[in-house]
């Protein structure tokens, strides 16, 4: 597949240098995406027709394989639905963490395809529609670039260009999930803090990230519910550790009750601090 470089290139780059596992691709071809090959198209999704009952039937077969047990059909979706949506955000966020650009990109420039070969997250195929950037970027002399006043004049088109992705998305999931509204947006939201915050774990730049996050989902922000809602906990020497509560539940506890996420608001804190002391470790 022939490939550009845009604004978004060097983002992309350092986003696969950092977490290997997801690879980004932006196609040559104007304004098309790939199809067929395992790639399966955002609109697809979206459409929540036949392309979406495959997408998820490879999740119904992980869950059978991974822990011996179907998960109910709500599970299974709500599980489809984070691992598209959680690369899907970086694709905007990272290029505005890392260099102050945010792309659109509309379900019909975004493309997904999760059986690729040495890529446990698979890999995305983008183009943007153009990018919002600050007086003074380089970027602003290229085509589809469009200046904005100031960092919370960019803030603003990130929760712009997430909704506009994300909501047919929510659309085409939502129904299956057996969710809407409220609880499909709490989703959103952690999927955009989440994902950055994780990333930024591997660049190096956790504690920027929080403050960004921050800065960006401060709450009151709809269609976002809630803010990012880190908190600090103490770990058993005084030291600090980082946590959020989620807005939403990823609903894993319904495969091992046991074994919540860190941030899960079923996790008690002494629960986390153990987690988090055990994965440092």
């Amino acid at each position: 597949m022939p490939v550009t470089r845009s604004a978004f290139t060097d983002a992309y780059a350092r986003l696969s240098e950092v977490l290997p596992g997801l690879g980004v691709t932006e196609p040559a071809t104007a304004g098309e995406v790939p199809r067929g090959g395992g790639w399966v198209g955002a609109a697809s999704l979206a459409a929540g027709e036949a392309e979406l009952e495959a997408f998820l039937a490879w999740d119904d077969a992980q869950v059978l394989r991974d822990y011996g047990q179907r998960a109910r059909p709500d599970v299974v979706a709500s599980f489809g639905l984070h691992r598209y949506a959680w690369p899907a955000c970086l694709l905007i966020t990272v290029p505005w963490f890392l260099h102050r650009r945010v792309p659109r990109c509309p379900v019909t420039r975004v493309a997904y395809d999760r059986s690729a070969a040495g890529l446990p997250l698979g890999r995305m195929a983008v183009r943007p529609t153009g990018f919002a950037c600050l007086p003074g970027d380089p970027a602003a002399a290229l085509p589809g670039a469009r200046v904005v006043a100031d960092e919370e004049a960019l803030r603003t088109e990130v929760r712009a260009a997430v909704a506009e992705h994300l909501e047919p998305v929510l659309a085409g999931f939502g129904p299956r999930m057996r969710r809407r509204g409220r609880a499909l947006w709490g989703m959103a939201t952690d999927e955009v803090v989440e994902g950055l915050w994780y990333v930024a774990h591997l660049l190096g730049e956790q504690e920027r990230a929080r403050h960004e996050l921050e800065l960006l989902l401060p709450g009151a922000t709809k269609p976002y519910v809630g803010d990012a809602a880190f908190r600090e906990l103490k770990g058993p020497d005084g030291e600090p550790l980082h946590t959020r509560d989620r807005a939403s539940c990823c609903m894993f506890y319904t495969l091992r009750p046991e074994d919540t996420c860190t941030t899960c608001p079923r996790t008690c804190d002494a629960d986390r601090v153990n987690k988090m002391l055990a994965t440092a470790s």
